[in-house]
């Protein structure tokens, strides 16, 4: 923060709890916009060789914008990575006009650099229910396999994002028919639990050697600690090495199947969406990966036309 004047600092900060407390970022989401800014507002004080007040913070130009951005390319961020701290600087410097009462012309229409959008990669349910069996191989510890199956199991049979399962508590279990997930920026949604997502999760409480209190973590490290997120990424990818899928077989690759599985099966997106709690309808729809005549198709029978 040395890199940033006072004034900027104290916007900044001023800035993220509106963020988080107005418009319900998550923390995630914090970190990334803090860690964006800073770098941007550090490069202009290094580039214009003086602390930036929020006066000549007002001043930025095109010129200014695009020196950014050639720098921050040349310290090897790809264009997404660079996209997406564009965004962040944006959304700070709409933010900051507004309650400076300055034009941010200049940084608004600051081009955002192109890039393939990748678009995820669901599995076949074949596919996805011998991952399932694989990954339970994986671990010569029962209560572990037991463990890494129910969290997988979760990712698949509920759309559970792997924050969203690993923040399960003990009092959770046993799970009930329905389920109240709180996700991305404090959204709630209800999520129905599949028996074989129940049953999963019983077999994991029974074999697991630890006490699970109410507000203690459902899934747990072999130390006892919380479950990380890298623990599920390695058994999974080992399981998909036995079995010859593609990387793009990933915990988060459980989550778009579940999507895609239950469109083939007949759903409609609107629920779909609910399901997975997407703020847009366009993030659901790149989530199924389907093609336009499967689209098409569950638009028909949605809104079926006038006789």
């Amino acid at each position: 923060m040395s890199l940033i004047s006072p004034a900027a600092r104290d916007a900044l900060q001023t800035w993220l709890v509106h963020q988080r407390s107005l418009k319900g970022a998550a923390a995630n989401t914090i970190t990334a916009y803090n860690g964006d800014v800073v770098e941007f507002l550090a490069f202009i004080t290094e580039h214009k060789g003086a602390l930036q007040g929020l006066g000549a913070l007002s001043h930025i130009t095109v010129t200014d914008m695009r020196a950014w951005m050639a720098f921050t390319r040349r310290t090897g961020v790809g264009p997404r990575s660079l996209a997406r701290k564009l965004s962040s600087v944006k959304a700070f410097y709409r933010w900051l006009a507004a309650r400076e009462g300055f034009e941010p012309t200049a940084v608004l229409l600051t081009r955002s650099p192109k890039f393939t959008k990748k678009l995820p990669r669901p599995l076949a349910v074949d596919a996805a229910h011998d991952l399932i069996e694989a990954v339970e191989l994986q671990s010569l510890t029962p209560w572990v396999a037991a463990r890494d199956v129910a969290v997988v199991t979760l990712l698949w049979g509920c759309g559970l994002r792997i924050s969203e399962a690993l923040g399960l508590k003990g009092g959770d279990a046993p799970l009930p028919q329905v389920m109240r997930i709180i996700g991305k920026g404090g959204k709630e949604r209800i999520v129905p639990v599949v028996d074989a997502a129940r049953a999963a999760v019983d077999a994991y409480v029974r074999a697991c050697p630890m006490s699970l209190g109410d507000d203690d973590p459902l899934f747990r490290g072999v130390r006892g600690g919380v479950l990380s997120p890298r623990a599920i990424q390695k058994a999974m990818a080992s399981a998909r090495m036995q079995l010859g899928l593609p990387a793009t077989a990933t915990p988060h690759a459980m989550r778009h199947s579940f999507a895609t599985h239950l469109l083939n099966a007949g759903g409609d997106l609107r629920s779909i969406q609910e399901l997975l709690g997407h703020a847009s309808l366009s993030t659901t729809q790149a989530y199924t990966a389907v093609d336009t005549t499967r689209l098409m198709e569950v638009y028909a029978r949605s809104h079926p036309k006038a006789g």
